[in-house]
């Protein structure tokens, strides 16, 4: 893969990218949520099958809650050691449309959850705790150099690897045509100082493209790299894009 220099310069050609993902509408399947200690939080569980709960960057230690006594009439929670979360089931004899029970975490966290049950598959929560990841953010980001940095994030990226106190999401956001390329939002990686971004780029034309980083990188743009910089007629590729936090955002 061609790993970035900082882009020196923007040329208008940036804005294609800049257009698909500021016109794509993120399809989140997963439940991504922001908490602090102490705090209740909002979600949706699968009526016939599990729910995952899962920190990022902590884990679950402990879980508590009210039992009926009788089984056809309480949910289940069980706490998968190895990686600390906790996994949520609901009998088919279960009368009530919600559910609640506190969660202790090994970092001392202390959450709420009140959770709608709903006749959906199985689902996925994934909880942030921003006072808990934000320092690990910013320790990665000021290890090196700006530009090192960002070239660090984008081999993280590109390898699918955890960056400590980053905020991962799957986006799956729905691709968007932009002159010659069809570009599609993947995920994102969010930090302190930095976000970075994976996009899926096609080639749509009938004809060889070679893709060029200065000519297609954003406004805002800290490094961009392709897995591959030639394209075949309908040929796809990842890009990884870095930019400030904040540029592109999605909430």
């Amino acid at each position: 893969m061609p790993w970035p220099n900082p882009i020196p310069r923007l040329p208008l050609a940036g804005l294609a990218i800049a257009a698909a993902l500021a016109g794509t509408t993120p399809a989140l399947a997963d439940q991504f949520k922001q908490a602090a200690d102490g705090a209740a939080i909002d979600c949706t569980v699968s009526q016939r099958e599990l729910t995952r709960f899962a920190l990022v960057e902590d884990q679950f230690a402990s879980v508590s809650k009210i039992s009926s006594g009788y089984p056809y009439s309480d949910f289940a929670v069980s706490n998968e050691p190895l990686r600390g979360d906790i996994y949520v089931s609901i009998p088919e004899t279960f009368a009530a449309r919600s559910i609640s029970f506190f969660a202790t975490t090994k970092k001392g966290q202390v959450y709420k959850f009140a959770c709608r049950i709903e006749a959906i598959g199985a689902q996925q929560v994934f909880i942030t705790n921003p006072a808990l990841g934000q320092n690990a953010a910013a320790r990665f980001e000021e290890a090196t150099a700006p530009e090192e940095t960002a070239v660090r994030l984008i081999r993280a990226m590109a390898s699918a690897e955890l960056v400590e106190g980053y905020e991962i999401r799957s986006l799956g956001g729905l691709p968007a045509r932009v002159g010659d390329f069809e570009i599609q939002l993947v995920s994102d990686y969010r930090g302190a100082a930095f976000t970075g971004k994976v996009l899926r780029i096609a080639n749509r034309t009938n004809a060889p493209v070679t893709l060029d980083a200065d000519a297609l990188a954003p406004v805002g743009t800290l490094a961009l790299a392709f897995g591959k910089d030639e394209l075949a007629p309908g040929e796809a590729t990842s890009a990884y894009l870095v930019t400030g936090a904040g540029v592109f955002s999605h909430d």
